[in-house]
């Protein structure tokens, strides 16, 4: 047997590059967004038929891979398909497409997916100018595109992110008081992200509403260890060290999901922004800040999932206030949220629309 193959034989995660039509890069190590997309694609694409593969560290042992020296592989095209498509998320991943593309004539397809929302750099006009197709992540990231682009936004595992069937027993089984209403604030805790926004609506609301409890769920890493520990001291100066609970990262954030009844997504800048619809799939109205794709994903006015507000503390303060009073608009809001989710952001659509750009893009 050869090594190749003994390789792939003990390591089912590492697959044949015969049989892989995309390959999806990560040529970063530390955990981004972009490689939470890849990790949470990839499974899926698989299971709905997409033969896609992943290429690079920082990713878990367990998702489908190949190696480096099968990159030697790709003067070859797949099995039954004239051109292999490479789907590069990042600048580091479009110029070696474009070595391999056009100075080694390996039969590849190139795409690139922009979630930036800001002005590109020469450099970057440059590489995007050189893919065969440009994905969008939402309407605003495309008007910073100069080049023909397709808009397909994330989607969620809405298995994984769903409504608890018994709201109390979610709360308990957390620890929490099956008895409060609690409003929460997941993600990196960090300055960008608007974590001391939420901290500052919080010390004003809570105080008038003592059946509502906060939650910040998420991990606070290298500078932004002491702009945590910087909040937490706010929140027991205002003595609510009880009532605003920095409760850390969480492997099992859909269960945190579930014990809610308001989430709040005060960010001051971000590219695109899932947790809006991690809350709405569990039935949970959402408070977001007009920045990344959260206008496009969050439904405002008559058939509201939520709202959207500038992200400054009297707005944020006041929107929320709004949804924390009014226990029926919660509720209406909440049940709209859910549907809207499932109908429109599933994964499994956005993964039917990547594959569509790939099929277009890869036809002669």
């Amino acid at each position: 047997m050869a090594e190749g193959q003994n390789n792939i034989h003990h390591n089912p995660a590492v697959v044949d590059i015969g049989e892989v039509e995309v390959i999806a890069p990560n040529f970063k190590r530390r955990l981004s967004g972009v490689t939470s997309t890849i990790i949470q694609l990839i499974p899926v694409q698989r299971a709905l038929g997409y033969k896609v593969a992943a290429l690079g560290p920082g990713l878990p042992d367990t998702i489908p891979h190949i190696r480096f020296r099968d990159l030697l592989s790709l003067r070859r095209p797949p099995r039954g398909k004239k051109n292999r498509v490479w789907h590069a998320r990042r600048n580091v991943e479009m110029l070696p497409a474009i070595i391999m593309r056009d100075v080694l004539r390996m039969p590849l397809t190139i795409v690139f997916t922009s979630a930036s929302q800001r002005r590109h750099t020469g450099w970057t006009k440059w590489l995007i100018s050189k893919m065969d197709a440009v994905v969008a992540t939402s309407g605003r990231t495309a008007t910073y595109l100069n080049v023909p682009n397709t808009v397909v936004m994330h989607g969620i595992d809405t298995e994984r992110f769903s409504p608890a069937k018994d709201k109390a027993a979610a709360r308990t089984a957390l620890g929490l008081d099956p008895k409060q209403k609690f409003v929460g604030c997941f993600g990196r805790v960090r300055h960008q992200k608007g974590t001391d926004l939420f901290v500052d609506t919080m010390i004003a609301l809570l105080p008038t509403r003592p059946d509502w409890t906060a939650i910040i769920a998420g991990r606070a890493t290298g500078p932004h260890v002491d702009y945590e520990k910087q909040l937490m001291e706010k929140a027991a100066n205002a003595g609510l060290a009880d009532r605003i609970l920095f409760v850390g990262e969480h492997t099992n954030i859909n269960d945190w999901y579930r014990t809610l009844d308001l989430f709040v997504a005060p960010q001051r800048w971000e590219g695109f922004g899932l947790t809006p619809l991690e809350a709405m799939a569990t039935a949970v109205p959402v408070v977001a800040t007009d920045v990344g794709a959260f206008p496009e994903l969050i439904v405002t006015g008559n058939d509201e999932t939520g709202t959207i507000v500038l992200a400054d503390l009297e707005a944020m303060t006041a929107a929320s206030a709004d949804f924390m009073d009014d226990d029926a608009r919660r509720q209406k809001a909440g049940t709209r949220a859910l549907q809207h989710v499932t109908t429109n952001f599933r994964i499994e659509h956005e993964i039917r629309r990547l594959g569509a750009v790939y099929e277009s893009a890869a036809s002669p």
